[in-house]
Protein backbone atom coordinates (compact mmCIF):
# COMPACT_ATOMS: atom_id res chain seq x y z
CA UNK A 1 0.00 0.00 0.00
CA UNK A 2 1.10 3.45 -0.57
CA UNK A 3 0.06 7.06 0.93
CA UNK A 4 1.04 9.69 -1.86
CA UNK A 5 -0.03 12.67 0.37
CA UNK A 6 3.14 13.04 2.26
CA UNK A 7 3.95 15.81 5.10
CA UNK A 8 6.89 17.63 4.16
CA UNK A 9 6.45 20.61 7.00
CA UNK A 10 4.42 20.36 10.34
CA UNK A 11 0.70 22.30 10.09
CA UNK A 12 0.91 25.86 11.05
CA UNK A 13 -1.78 26.94 13.85
CA UNK A 14 -5.38 27.49 12.67
CA UNK A 15 -6.11 30.77 10.90
CA UNK A 16 -9.90 30.97 10.55
CA UNK A 17 -10.18 34.10 13.23
CA UNK A 18 -8.09 36.40 11.51
CA UNK A 19 -9.28 35.39 8.22
CA UNK A 20 -12.50 35.24 8.81
CA UNK A 21 -12.25 39.05 10.24
CA UNK A 22 -10.77 39.91 6.88
CA UNK A 23 -13.56 39.08 5.06
CA UNK A 24 -15.81 40.82 7.52
CA UNK A 25 -13.86 43.92 7.06
CA UNK A 26 -15.13 43.87 3.51
CA UNK A 27 -18.28 43.48 3.68
CA UNK A 28 -18.62 40.58 1.86
CA UNK A 29 -21.24 37.61 3.78
CA UNK A 30 -24.01 35.82 1.94
CA UNK A 31 -24.24 33.07 3.96
CA UNK A 32 -22.26 31.53 6.61
CA UNK A 33 -20.14 29.15 3.90
CA UNK A 34 -19.43 32.22 1.52
CA UNK A 35 -18.11 33.49 4.76
CA UNK A 36 -15.67 30.74 4.77
CA UNK A 37 -14.83 31.26 1.22
CA UNK A 38 -14.68 34.78 1.25
CA UNK A 39 -11.81 34.12 4.48
CA UNK A 40 -9.78 32.05 2.03
CA UNK A 41 -9.17 34.40 -0.58
CA UNK A 42 -8.83 37.53 1.45
CA UNK A 43 -6.00 35.87 3.35
CA UNK A 44 -4.33 36.35 -0.20
CA UNK A 45 -6.36 39.64 -0.82
CA UNK A 46 -5.50 41.93 1.34
CA UNK A 47 -2.22 42.35 0.44
CA UNK A 48 -4.28 44.36 -2.13
CA UNK A 49 -6.84 46.00 -0.78
CA UNK A 50 -7.96 47.79 -3.51
CA UNK A 51 -9.01 44.66 -5.56
CA UNK A 52 -9.84 42.85 -2.62
CA UNK A 53 -13.82 43.94 -2.55
CA UNK A 54 -13.94 44.13 -6.54
CA UNK A 55 -12.70 40.32 -6.66
CA UNK A 56 -14.61 39.35 -3.57
CA UNK A 57 -18.18 41.05 -4.88
CA UNK A 58 -18.03 39.31 -8.12
CA UNK A 59 -17.75 35.64 -6.76
CA UNK A 60 -20.84 36.61 -4.16
CA UNK A 61 -22.94 37.64 -7.56
CA UNK A 62 -21.73 34.57 -8.81
CA UNK A 63 -22.87 32.48 -5.85
CA UNK A 64 -26.17 34.65 -5.52
CA UNK A 65 -27.08 33.93 -9.12
CA UNK A 66 -26.59 29.82 -9.21
CA UNK A 67 -28.86 30.05 -6.13
CA UNK A 68 -31.31 31.79 -7.71
CA UNK A 69 -31.21 30.19 -11.09
CA UNK A 70 -29.61 27.13 -11.14
CA UNK A 71 -32.39 24.50 -12.44
CA UNK A 72 -31.11 20.75 -11.15
CA UNK A 73 -30.65 20.17 -7.20
CA UNK A 74 -27.50 22.38 -5.65
CA UNK A 75 -24.45 20.30 -3.83
CA UNK A 76 -24.62 21.52 -0.42
CA UNK A 77 -23.13 24.80 0.66
CA UNK A 78 -19.95 23.13 2.17
CA UNK A 79 -19.46 21.09 -1.06
CA UNK A 80 -19.66 24.39 -3.00
CA UNK A 81 -17.04 26.40 -0.86
CA UNK A 82 -14.46 23.36 -1.39
CA UNK A 83 -15.61 23.11 -5.51
CA UNK A 84 -14.58 26.92 -5.22
CA UNK A 85 -11.38 26.44 -3.59
CA UNK A 86 -10.55 23.88 -5.66
CA UNK A 87 -11.71 25.37 -9.13
CA UNK A 88 -8.40 28.31 -7.75
CA UNK A 89 -5.97 25.94 -7.02
CA UNK A 90 -6.93 24.31 -10.27
CA UNK A 91 -5.65 27.31 -11.63
CA UNK A 92 -2.17 26.75 -10.36
CA UNK A 93 -1.02 24.07 -12.61
CA UNK A 94 0.40 21.90 -9.42
CA UNK A 95 -0.66 18.83 -8.63
CA UNK A 96 0.52 18.55 -4.92
CA UNK A 97 -1.35 22.00 -4.14
CA UNK A 98 -4.72 20.95 -2.72
CA UNK A 99 -6.94 20.80 -0.74
CA UNK A 100 -8.05 17.92 1.67
CA UNK A 101 -11.43 17.89 3.54
CA UNK A 102 -11.35 17.43 6.93
CA UNK A 103 -12.36 13.45 6.91
CA UNK A 104 -9.16 13.25 4.93
CA UNK A 105 -7.16 15.19 6.74
CA UNK A 106 -7.34 13.56 10.19
CA UNK A 107 -7.01 10.17 7.63
CA UNK A 108 -3.68 11.53 6.59
CA UNK A 109 -2.75 12.64 10.33
CA UNK A 110 -3.30 9.18 11.52
CA UNK A 111 -1.49 8.05 8.78
CA UNK A 112 1.38 9.54 9.73
CA UNK A 113 0.80 8.75 14.09
CA UNK A 114 0.68 4.66 12.62
CA UNK A 115 -2.82 4.97 14.06
CA UNK A 116 -4.43 2.91 11.09
CA UNK A 117 -3.90 -0.12 10.05
CA UNK A 118 -3.22 -2.09 6.19
CA UNK A 119 -3.15 -5.56 4.56
CA UNK A 120 0.78 -5.33 3.03
CA UNK A 121 0.26 -4.96 -0.89
CA UNK A 122 0.72 -2.72 -2.84
CA UNK A 123 -1.40 -2.01 -5.81
CA UNK A 124 -1.19 -1.42 -9.00
CA UNK A 125 -3.53 -0.05 -12.29
CA UNK A 126 -3.50 -2.40 -15.32
CA UNK A 127 -3.99 -1.25 -18.86
CA UNK A 128 -7.43 -1.36 -18.54
CA UNK A 129 -8.14 0.48 -15.27
CA UNK A 130 -8.21 -2.55 -13.32
CA UNK A 131 -6.92 -2.38 -9.76
CA UNK A 132 -4.30 -5.27 -9.87
CA UNK A 133 -2.00 -6.89 -6.21
CA UNK A 134 1.48 -5.67 -7.72
CA UNK A 135 2.87 -7.47 -4.53
CA UNK A 136 1.52 -9.11 -1.50
CA UNK A 137 4.75 -9.19 0.90
CA UNK A 138 5.60 -11.97 3.06
CA UNK A 139 4.64 -11.60 6.30
CA UNK A 140 1.88 -9.03 6.56
CA UNK A 141 -1.96 -9.79 6.34
CA UNK A 142 -2.80 -10.19 2.68
CA UNK A 143 0.61 -12.92 2.28
CA UNK A 144 -1.25 -14.66 5.36
CA UNK A 145 -4.49 -14.51 3.88
CA UNK A 146 -3.47 -16.28 0.80
CA UNK A 147 -3.71 -13.05 -1.74
CA UNK A 148 -1.11 -12.94 -4.41
CA UNK A 149 1.08 -10.70 -6.77
CA UNK A 150 -1.33 -10.54 -9.90
CA UNK A 151 -4.91 -10.66 -8.35
CA UNK A 152 -7.19 -8.34 -9.32
CA UNK A 153 -9.22 -6.47 -6.43
CA UNK A 154 -12.84 -5.86 -7.83
CA UNK A 155 -14.14 -4.36 -4.55
CA UNK A 156 -13.72 -3.65 -1.60
CA UNK A 157 -16.40 -4.15 0.91
CA UNK A 158 -18.99 -4.58 -1.35
CA UNK A 159 -17.72 -1.51 -3.24
CA UNK A 160 -16.54 -1.91 -6.85
CA UNK A 161 -13.02 -0.17 -7.47
CA UNK A 162 -12.50 -0.18 -11.40
CA UNK A 163 -11.93 3.29 -12.57
CA UNK A 164 -11.37 4.98 -9.18
CA UNK A 165 -8.13 6.47 -8.52
CA UNK A 166 -5.42 4.09 -6.36
CA UNK A 167 -5.11 6.58 -3.62
CA UNK A 168 -9.06 6.51 -3.05
CA UNK A 169 -8.66 2.41 -3.34
CA UNK A 170 -5.75 2.56 -0.39
CA UNK A 171 -7.89 4.62 1.84
CA UNK A 172 -11.54 1.97 1.59
CA UNK A 173 -8.19 -0.71 2.36
CA UNK A 174 -7.16 1.23 5.15
CA UNK A 175 -8.93 1.34 8.39
CA UNK A 176 -9.28 0.53 12.16
CA UNK A 177 -5.94 -1.63 13.51
CA UNK A 178 -7.65 -5.23 14.05
CA UNK A 179 -10.82 -4.36 12.32
CA UNK A 180 -11.23 -6.87 8.64
CA UNK A 181 -11.87 -5.27 5.25
CA UNK A 182 -13.10 -7.99 2.81
CA UNK A 183 -12.09 -8.01 -0.82
CA UNK A 184 -13.67 -9.11 -3.69
CA UNK A 185 -11.09 -11.22 -6.00
CA UNK A 186 -10.89 -12.28 -9.36
CA UNK A 187 -7.86 -14.78 -9.88
CA UNK A 188 -6.73 -15.91 -13.78
CA UNK A 189 -6.91 -19.42 -12.14
CA UNK A 190 -10.27 -19.30 -10.33
CA UNK A 191 -13.45 -19.63 -12.68
CA UNK A 192 -15.53 -16.64 -11.02
CA UNK A 193 -14.29 -13.81 -8.36
CA UNK A 194 -14.29 -14.71 -4.53
CA UNK A 195 -14.16 -13.15 -1.01
CA UNK A 196 -11.15 -12.75 1.08
CA UNK A 197 -11.44 -11.33 4.58
CA UNK A 198 -8.00 -9.85 5.63
CA UNK A 199 -7.56 -8.06 9.24
CA UNK A 200 -5.56 -4.86 9.11
CA UNK A 201 -2.34 -4.47 11.11
CA UNK A 202 0.13 -1.64 11.96
CA UNK A 203 2.28 -1.97 8.21
CA UNK A 204 5.12 -0.75 7.96
CA UNK A 205 8.24 -2.04 8.67
CA UNK A 206 9.04 -5.68 8.09
CA UNK A 207 12.43 -7.11 8.46
CA UNK A 208 14.10 -10.92 8.30
CA UNK A 209 16.09 -13.06 6.54
CA UNK A 210 15.24 -14.12 2.81
CA UNK A 211 14.14 -18.11 2.84
CA UNK A 212 17.10 -20.29 1.59
CA UNK A 213 19.13 -17.06 1.40
CA UNK A 214 21.85 -15.46 3.06
CA UNK A 215 20.33 -11.64 2.05
CA UNK A 216 18.88 -9.51 4.94
CA UNK A 217 15.39 -7.53 3.73
CA UNK A 218 13.52 -4.72 5.16
CA UNK A 219 10.54 -3.39 4.17
CA UNK A 220 9.49 -0.17 4.54
CA UNK A 221 5.34 1.32 3.32
CA UNK A 222 6.04 4.86 4.88
CA UNK A 223 8.27 7.41 7.05
CA UNK A 224 5.41 7.97 9.22
CA UNK A 225 7.17 8.89 13.36
CA UNK A 226 8.25 5.31 14.84
CA UNK A 227 10.04 4.73 11.29
CA UNK A 228 13.56 5.45 12.17
CA UNK A 229 13.35 3.28 15.38
CA UNK A 230 11.97 0.90 13.90
CA UNK A 231 14.76 0.38 11.09
CA UNK A 232 16.76 0.62 13.92
CA UNK A 233 15.68 -1.51 15.31
CA UNK A 234 15.21 -4.37 12.79
CA UNK A 235 19.34 -3.73 12.06
CA UNK A 236 19.78 -4.23 15.39
CA UNK A 237 18.53 -7.85 14.91
CA UNK A 238 19.47 -8.73 11.36
CA UNK A 239 23.33 -7.57 11.42
CA UNK A 240 24.19 -9.34 14.01
CA UNK A 241 23.27 -12.56 11.58
CA UNK A 242 25.70 -11.20 9.08
CA UNK A 243 24.17 -11.33 6.28
CA UNK A 244 25.88 -10.71 2.69
CA UNK A 245 23.78 -7.83 1.86
CA UNK A 246 20.41 -6.13 3.03
CA UNK A 247 17.62 -5.32 0.56
CA UNK A 248 15.47 -2.12 1.47
CA UNK A 249 12.37 -2.66 0.08
CA UNK A 250 10.74 0.83 -0.77
CA UNK A 251 8.42 -0.21 -3.62
CA UNK A 252 5.29 1.38 -2.98
CA UNK A 253 6.18 3.53 -0.52
CA UNK A 254 4.89 7.35 -1.10
CA UNK A 255 6.80 9.07 1.27
CA UNK A 256 6.30 10.77 4.64
CA UNK A 257 7.95 13.05 7.20
CA UNK A 258 10.75 15.04 6.09
CA UNK A 259 12.88 14.74 9.14
CA UNK A 260 12.04 11.18 9.73
CA UNK A 261 13.74 10.10 6.10
CA UNK A 262 16.94 12.01 6.75
CA UNK A 263 16.95 10.22 9.89
CA UNK A 264 16.80 7.15 8.07
CA UNK A 265 19.01 8.13 5.48
CA UNK A 266 21.82 9.05 8.22
CA UNK A 267 21.32 5.32 9.58
CA UNK A 268 23.21 4.07 5.88
CA UNK A 269 25.24 7.51 5.27
CA UNK A 270 28.49 8.61 5.95
CA UNK A 271 28.84 11.96 6.39
CA UNK A 272 27.90 14.08 3.98
CA UNK A 273 24.95 15.32 2.25
CA UNK A 274 21.87 13.79 1.82
CA UNK A 275 19.25 16.47 0.42
CA UNK A 276 18.78 19.85 -0.44
CA UNK A 277 15.69 22.12 -0.33
CA UNK A 278 15.27 25.25 -2.67
CA UNK A 279 12.28 27.22 -1.41
CA UNK A 280 9.87 30.24 -3.03
CA UNK A 281 11.56 32.32 -0.88
CA UNK A 282 15.09 31.80 -1.79
CA UNK A 283 16.02 29.92 0.83
CA UNK A 284 18.59 26.80 0.06
CA UNK A 285 18.66 24.66 2.70
CA UNK A 286 21.27 21.81 3.08
CA UNK A 287 20.38 18.71 4.85
CA UNK A 288 23.40 16.14 5.79
CA UNK A 289 24.33 12.54 7.76
CA UNK A 290 26.99 11.87 10.13
CA UNK A 291 29.35 9.05 10.42
CA UNK A 292 28.84 6.72 12.83
CA UNK A 293 25.61 5.01 12.37
CA UNK A 294 24.45 1.08 12.74
CA UNK A 295 23.99 0.72 8.96
CA UNK A 296 27.22 1.94 7.25
CA UNK A 297 28.84 -0.93 6.00
CA UNK A 298 26.32 -3.52 5.42
CA UNK A 299 25.94 -3.72 0.96
CA UNK A 300 22.89 -2.16 0.57
CA UNK A 301 20.21 -2.69 -2.25
CA UNK A 302 17.01 -0.09 -2.67
CA UNK A 303 14.19 -1.56 -4.63
CA UNK A 304 11.80 0.85 -5.93
CA UNK A 305 9.16 1.49 -8.30
CA UNK A 306 6.95 4.07 -9.78
CA UNK A 307 4.55 4.06 -6.30
CA UNK A 308 7.77 5.33 -4.18
CA UNK A 309 7.75 8.58 -4.28
CA UNK A 310 8.80 11.62 -1.98
CA UNK A 311 10.66 10.63 0.91
CA UNK A 312 11.68 7.27 -0.27
CA UNK A 313 13.38 9.10 -3.42
CA UNK A 314 14.91 11.45 -1.30
CA UNK A 315 16.73 8.84 0.49
CA UNK A 316 17.37 6.65 -2.80
CA UNK A 317 18.94 9.74 -4.57
CA UNK A 318 21.17 10.11 -2.01
CA UNK A 319 21.98 6.39 -1.58
CA UNK A 320 22.24 6.26 -5.50
CA UNK A 321 24.22 9.83 -5.75
CA UNK A 322 26.91 8.67 -2.80
CA UNK A 323 27.17 5.50 -4.64
CA UNK A 324 25.97 3.74 -1.38
CA UNK A 325 23.20 1.34 -2.87
CA UNK A 326 22.42 -0.19 -6.06
CA UNK A 327 18.78 0.94 -7.41
CA UNK A 328 16.34 -2.11 -9.38
CA UNK A 329 13.31 -1.92 -10.17
CA UNK A 330 11.05 0.89 -12.38
CA UNK A 331 11.36 4.75 -12.51
CA UNK A 332 10.27 6.39 -9.18
CA UNK A 333 7.10 8.33 -9.06
CA UNK A 334 8.80 12.00 -9.31
CA UNK A 335 7.45 13.67 -6.52
CA UNK A 336 9.92 16.11 -5.42
CA UNK A 337 8.15 19.82 -4.47
CA UNK A 338 8.18 20.76 -0.86
CA UNK A 339 4.43 21.40 0.65
CA UNK A 340 3.68 23.86 3.56
CA UNK A 341 0.77 22.38 5.14
CA UNK A 342 -2.02 24.90 6.68
CA UNK A 343 -4.72 23.34 8.98
CA UNK A 344 -7.96 25.44 8.20
CA UNK A 345 -10.86 26.67 10.42
CA UNK A 346 -12.76 24.25 9.68
CA UNK A 347 -10.08 21.24 10.08
CA UNK A 348 -9.49 21.28 6.19
CA UNK A 349 -5.92 20.89 5.22
CA UNK A 350 -4.43 23.24 2.55
CA UNK A 351 -1.40 21.88 1.04
CA UNK A 352 0.66 24.78 -1.12
CA UNK A 353 3.75 23.84 -2.96
CA UNK A 354 6.75 26.24 -1.49
CA UNK A 355 9.98 24.40 -3.31
CA UNK A 356 11.38 21.68 -4.69
CA UNK A 357 13.76 18.90 -3.79
CA UNK A 358 17.40 17.66 -5.01
CA UNK A 359 19.80 14.93 -4.68
CA UNK A 360 23.30 16.01 -3.36
CA UNK A 361 24.32 15.80 -7.01
CA UNK A 362 21.74 18.37 -7.67
CA UNK A 363 19.39 16.40 -9.53
CA UNK A 364 15.65 17.21 -9.47
CA UNK A 365 13.15 14.52 -8.51
CA UNK A 366 9.85 16.46 -9.48
CA UNK A 367 7.75 15.87 -12.81
CA UNK A 368 7.93 18.99 -14.97
CA UNK A 369 6.70 19.63 -18.31
CA UNK A 370 7.58 17.02 -20.41
CA UNK A 371 10.88 15.89 -17.95
CA UNK A 372 9.02 12.85 -16.24
CA UNK A 373 10.77 13.09 -13.39
CA UNK A 374 11.98 10.73 -10.25
CA UNK A 375 15.06 8.34 -10.29
CA UNK A 376 16.36 5.79 -13.38
CA UNK A 377 17.42 2.44 -11.76
CA UNK A 378 20.21 1.28 -12.14
CA UNK A 379 18.74 -1.73 -12.95
CA UNK A 380 15.60 -1.76 -14.74
CA UNK A 381 13.17 -4.24 -14.57
CA UNK A 382 10.21 -4.38 -17.21
CA UNK A 383 7.35 -6.25 -15.83
CA UNK A 384 4.89 -8.33 -17.93
CA UNK A 385 1.02 -7.12 -17.93
CA UNK A 386 -0.46 -8.91 -16.28
CA UNK A 387 1.76 -10.23 -13.64
CA UNK A 388 2.98 -13.79 -13.43
CA UNK A 389 1.12 -15.08 -10.41
CA UNK A 390 2.94 -15.54 -7.01
CA UNK A 391 6.33 -14.26 -8.04
CA UNK A 392 8.19 -11.30 -7.42
CA UNK A 393 9.97 -10.36 -10.32
CA UNK A 394 12.19 -7.19 -8.88
CA UNK A 395 13.30 -9.31 -5.90
CA UNK A 396 14.26 -12.17 -7.67
CA UNK A 397 16.50 -9.47 -9.96
CA UNK A 398 17.65 -8.29 -6.89
CA UNK A 399 18.73 -11.48 -5.37
CA UNK A 400 20.14 -12.64 -8.38
CA UNK A 401 21.99 -9.03 -8.65
CA UNK A 402 23.06 -9.72 -5.02
CA UNK A 403 25.04 -13.23 -5.53
CA UNK A 404 26.38 -12.01 -9.21
CA UNK A 405 28.16 -8.95 -7.15
CA UNK A 406 28.10 -8.90 -3.88
CA UNK A 407 30.46 -11.32 -1.60
CA UNK A 408 29.60 -12.33 2.04
CA UNK A 409 29.89 -9.92 4.69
Amino acid sequence: MFYQNDQDREPTPPAGAVNASGALMVGVMVALALTAVGAFIAGYLLGRPQIAEDKLKLLTEAWTLIERDFYYPLPTEQDRLYGAINGMLGTLGDRHTMLLKPSLAEHDEAVMRGALGGIGATVSLTQDGQVQIAEARAGWPAEAAGLQSGDVIVAVDGVEVKGKALDEVVTLIRGELGTQVRLTISRASVNEPFEVSVTRAQINIFGRILKDTDIAYISMAIFNQTAPADIQAQLEKLLPLKPRALILDLRGNGGGLLTESIQIADLFLTEGAVASEKTASGQNRQFNAKTGEIGESIPLVVLVNGGSASASEIVAGAFQDRDRAVLIGQRTFGKGSVQVLHILSDGSQLRITNGAWYTPNETPLEHTGDEPGGLIPDVAITLPDPLPMGRDLILEAAIDYIYAHIGSF
